[in-house]
């Protein structure tokens, strides 16, 4: 049978990736080493966080799968930065370990068009460059029009505790021996990565009380613009916060040289924004304290996961270090942290769309491509799903702008800049973040998942009539207005406003900092609006200003993005191009003008002598959008 899209990994990656082309009516297979382990959360059992929970909201917008899980699965629902600007607030939800995964995997079985395979892939079938199919590890063969790895951590993957290191995927997987050897020889080039998780304990073994109480927001929150369904506080399950100090970055300064890290065993490079905690000792030696959170991971279970203190110390000096921490004298661990190192290709092979540029048909996501993070791999699945059946269609790729979506950003950091530790969205990667919201992810990419066929006319036209309703309030507000005999005063005056001393609109008394639509709506005569309706009503009104500066700093770079670059360019004749400029053009292939502009090492007199250069050698049409 010829399948339109093969997916190698179940993991988050390759459960978006499987299911948009599935759900694009393409015929999709997905091969996976062990099915019971599909969506599995071998670190971390959240899903979310600063810009993570808005990539998580960006899936949804586009019709992705992960956003709902995590509504119908969370221990507990927390919106991060609320004392901060909207552009920086961002959802997180505290996972359930056994929840999560069985409900992903309920939805795999059920998906139509969907074939489900248990089996390792060795190889690709490769022709003239092209890839054909997969080959398994007994030799079986699938043909397929385009393949998508997303192959985690399990690249020839090892654990490493102390001094010892063994063969094995995270959670004692099988690890995949031989397809990152193939795809080398293919002709990509393979790095190698590090990651780690810290030790779960007993959930009765710990002393709460020495430790601060971390509970969700009260409030009605969720990823998916779909749900309508919330846990009330009352039944969320609470987390906690404990510290490190003094004895902890005692005992681990005294034992350096047995980690595995600092023994010279460690040959991958680590996340630098998720690092062990010998290295923030390290690396922070002048902080008295770094902050551990204890959280659950599942109802099913009786473990608390210890956050903030990954290792690869031996197991006896893992003991000592954790019965350090306040709370956790007596504790029982109930499974030790380690490190894992694996194989990834050099995220500058990619296209924007994620096919590789050195094999045709073949698309990589997740930690493959050096990212880590659950949402991070989720996202670019997301992404390579849908342009592997655009491809199939043999339509354009579906490639997000920096100024659309967090996602966008990821891609673009990787695919121009590359990078050489596993990757991690932040905030402060996203140059147009207050347009990049929580709260506005429907509006910027839901049309994009409504073009691909994933979001569904109803739930399309369900946006089309909120977002109608939202920008008809802000209107009808700029008519209704205020007297200083109004009785709004009083509310003013309790809210720390000034009273008013003329009239004026309501539109214009919500652009006050303090004023919010919900203190507004007791006086005046109701629109019926939802609390999302009327938080962005807020946001809309209040950040009018600030929101429209970005459209306008965003559309001056969208015109260097509409600047294409013909394909078949050689920099080498380019004269006056600095040599560095040369190599690193040539490298990464950018596809317009803005892309080449953000190459490490590329500044603004190389980009006008390739304009001029342009200019001189190509027509217009073929360079300009």
């Amino acid at each position: 049978m010829m399948y339109d899209v093969i997916v190698v990994g179940a993991g988050h990656a390759g459960i978006e990736a499987c299911l948009a082309p599935a759900r694009m009516n393409k015929k999709t297979l997905l091969i996976t080493s062990n099915f019971s382990n599909a969506g599995s959360m071998p670190c971390n059992t959240s899903i979310g966080g600063p810009a993570k929970g808005i990539i998580v909201r960006e899936i949804d917008a586009l019709g992705g799968q992960m956003g709902l899980t995590a509504d119908h699965t969370y221990l507990q629902m927390k919106m991060l930065n609320t004392a901060k600007g909207p552009g920086v607030q961002s959802l997180r939800a505290q996972a359930d370990k056994k929840a999560y995964p069985h409900y992903m995997q309920k939805v795999l079985k059920e998906q139509e068009n969907l074939d489900i395979v248990e089996a390792m892939v060795e190889d690709l079938i490769i022709e003239d460059q092209t890839v054909k199919g997969v080959i398994l590890e007994d030799g079986t063969r699938y043909d397929g029009k385009t393949v998508v790895l997303t192959t985690g951590t399990y690249l020839k993957a090892e654990i490493l505790v102390g001094h010892e290191k063994h063969a094995s995927g995270p959670d004692q997987q099988k690890e995949s021996k031989f397809l990152s050897d193939k795809l080398k020889d293919a002709g990509l080039h393979i790095q190698r990565l590090k990651t780690g998780t810290p030790p779960r304990v007993e959930i009765n073994s710990i002393d709460y009380s020495k430790t601060s109480l971390q509970p969700g927001t009260d409030d009605e929150l969720a990823f998916s613009f779909q749900t309508n369904h919330y846990v009330p506080i009352e039944e969320q399950t609470p987390c906690y916060l404990t510290y490190t100090n003094e004895r902890t970055h005692k005992i681990i300064h005294d034992n350096l040289e047995k980690c595995a890290m600092y023994s010279g065993l460690v040959k991958g490079i680590g996340p630098r924004y998720c690092p062990s905690i010998e290295d923030k000792v390290v690396k922070f030696s002048d902080k008295p304290q770094h902050q551990i959170f204890l959280e659950p991971e599942s109802k099913e279970m009786n473990t608390i996961y210890v956050q903030g203190f990954s290792t690869s110390m031996p197991h006896d000096i893992q003991e000592q270090m954790i019965r350090t921490l306040p709370g956790l004298e007596n504790c029982k661990i109930l499974k030790y942290a380690y490190a894992i190192e694996y194989d990834a290709i050099d995220p500058l092979q990619l296209w924007p769309s994620l096919e590789t540029k050195v094999l045709h048909n073949l698309f990589t996501a997740g930690q493959i491509n050096g990212t880590s993070g659950y949402e991070e791999a989720a996202g670019q699945g997301l992404i390579a799903g849908i342009n592997a059946a655009l491809k199939v269609e043999g339509k354009e790729p579906l490639v997000l702008k920096r100024d659309e979506a967090y996602i966008g950003v990821m891609i673009d950091d990787l695919v121009t800049k590359g990078t050489k530790e596993p990757y991690r969205m932040l905030t402060s990667r996203a140059e147009y973040r207050l347009l990049l919201r929580h709260d506005n992810a429907d509006e910027r990419l839901m049309k994009h998942g409504h073009d691909v066929g994933l979001v569904k006319d109803k739930v399309y036209n369900q946006y089309l009539d909120k977002m109608q309703g939202i920008y008809q309030e802000i209107e009808r507000l700029k008519t209704i207005r205020f007297t200083p005999k109004d009785e709004i005063n009083t509310m003013l005056v309790e809210n720390h406003s000034s009273h008013l001393k003329e009239g004026i609109s309501a539109k214009e008394l919500i652009q006050r900092p303090e004023i919010t639509y919900q203190m507004i709506k007791p006086y005046i005569e109701s629109a019926h609006l939802s609390k999302e309706q009327e938080k962005r009503v807020t946001i809309l009104i209040k950040y009018a200003g600030y929101i429209e500066k970005a459209k306008r700093q965003a559309a001056k770079q969208i015109k260097m993005e509409e600047k294409k670059i013909p394909s078949d360019i050689d920099y080498d004749l380019v004269k006056n191009l600095a040599l560095e400029a040369k190599q690193k053009l040539s490298k990464v292939r950018p596809l317009t003008i803005g892309q080449a502009s953000r190459i490490s090492g590329i500044n603004p007199a190389d980009i006008s002598v390739l304009l001029i250069y342009l200019k001189q050698n190509y027509s217009e049409d073929s360079y300009d959008k």
